[in-house]
């Protein structure tokens, strides 16, 4: 289990959160405190960088060996290494991943295949095809739909015709016979699927997009049939995209969701006693913190009522709003009240939309927001970008026992061979 691109700060955050909100820890912190989990730290390099990028550190876990950022599996001279849910596989497990962001995304592609490079997501969609693996769940419409392909390929055509079952909507997912047996291919938005903020917010989104903890239920309940067990990477891959931009809202609720995917397959492991659950994070990304001051727990608490990311803010304001107009928009979606001067200051990047960073297609002023609202939140970034940090490495079941302290991401593929018997076999 990946909460992509999550700072240490961005779990303690989430915490504190739950624990003013709902009087509860996180999940992933109960664990903690009822000693029911070991715990590690994990450096997380890549071949070419103390700061890796999602690709080389999915591929780490995956192949085993690192390999430079941007790279899945493949090594600076040419040569693959082979994915690990392709030896689990072989081994007679059945295997999946799921996603908040594109099925074909980094994360869960480091797991499945190779490709000199992950942005390659159209190819990717398609070595999916042979596979063949139980269940992958996620957004990327952009890379299956013929309409949106620029090659004008139906990638869905190909994956029906090869005996897989396709699902596109909650409803679909929801309804599928228990009793079915093809590879489930779940695709429910057009890149990655709605913050979690916004989906809870938004009737119609709730209807037709399933959560992370929805989707983790569903593909544990087809994965739990094969006698020889199954190997499955849950991604909360939106935490990575809310951190570069700078997005409170988006990321500890994100963070949260995550946290929900968390107790699912806890719960089920509780009750199987023979699953082993790994929950870690690629890298750090952002370094979010909450800082002291006289406001500091009321403007946290504003927290509480959030209903919309700054995503949703940013991309409802134009060139022609009024400075009153966003500042509505935000006090709708946010809870308070920001000052003109600082509404005009946000305006004034509509008539040039230059800022720059991943996951900003439209070039809406991100940072600007994330640092007018450190006054109202309390919440402060170091950054909008990967950090090199030591990273939180939690197992839960069987072969937790032994975990050490400190690890290399790159042990991790070994290790889950090794406690699954699947090394010696190989």
């Amino acid at each position: 289990m990946v909460s992509d691109g999550m700072s240490t700060g961005t779990l303690n955050m989430a915490s504190l959160l739950l624990q003013r909100k709902e009087g509860r820890q996180s999940h992933w912190m109960q664990l903690y405190i009822d000693n029911k989990a070991k715990r590690a730290l994990m450096d997380t390099a890549s071949a070419n960088s103390f700061v890796t990028d999602s690709a080389a550190s999915s591929s780490a876990w995956g192949g085993g060996v690192r390999v430079n950022n941007g790279s899945l599996n493949a090594n600076p001279d040419g040569s693959f290494n082979k994915p690990i849910l392709q030896k689990f596989k072989e081994a007679g497990k059945s295997v999946g991943c799921v996603t908040s962001v594109p099925i074909t995304h980094a994360t869960p592609a480091g797991f499945c295949i190779n490709n000199k490079s992950r942005g390659d997501q159209n190819d990717i969609a398609l070595q999916y095809l042979p596979l063949k693996f139980d269940v992958m769940m996620g957004g990327g419409q952009d890379y299956f739909d013929p309409a949106k392909r620029k090659d004008k390929d139906d990638v869905y055509k190909k994956f029906d015709e090869a005996g897989y079952i396709t699902v596109k909507n909650k409803k679909e997912l929801f309804n599928l016979p228990a009793s079915e047996t093809k590879p489930l291919l779940g695709v429910f938005a057009d890149n990655g699927l709605p913050f979690s903020v916004d989906h809870q917010s938004d009737a119609t989104l709730r209807d037709q997009v399933p959560t992370l903890a929805e989707m983790t239920k569903h593909a544990i309940e087809r994965l739990k049939k094969n006698k020889k067990g199954f190997v499955m990477q849950v991604e909360g891959g939106k935490v990575d995209w809310a951190a570069h931009s700078n997005d409170s809202a988006g990321l500890l609720y994100d963070q949260i969701a995550f946290d929900d995917a968390i107790k699912v397959a806890i719960d089920f492991a509780e009750q199987d006693k023979e699953t082993l659950v790994i929950i870690t994070t690629d890298h750090g990304n952002a370094n979010p913190g909450l800082f002291s001051g006289s406001m500091t727990e009321k403007n946290f608490d504003y927290m509480h009522h959030f209903k919309h990311s700054n995503d949703w803010v940013l991309n409802g304001i134009n060139k022609n709003s009024t400075a009153s107009q966003v500042i509505e928009r935000l006090e709708e979606a946010q809870g308070y009240a920001i000052k003109k001067a600082e509404a005009e200051s946000l305006l004034k990047h509509y008539t040039v939309l230059n800022e720059e960073g991943l996951y900003n297609p439209k070039k809406l002023p991100f940072k600007e927001l994330g640092q007018i609202q450190t006054a109202y939140t309390s919440i402060g970034w170091a950054g909008m970008d990967h950090s090199g940090d030591y990273v939180e490495l939690a197992m839960f079941g069987p072969g937790s026992e032994l975990l050490k302290p400190f690890v290399k991401n790159t042990d991790l593929h070994n290790f889950m061979l090794d406690v699954t018997e699947v090394r010696q076999r190989l």
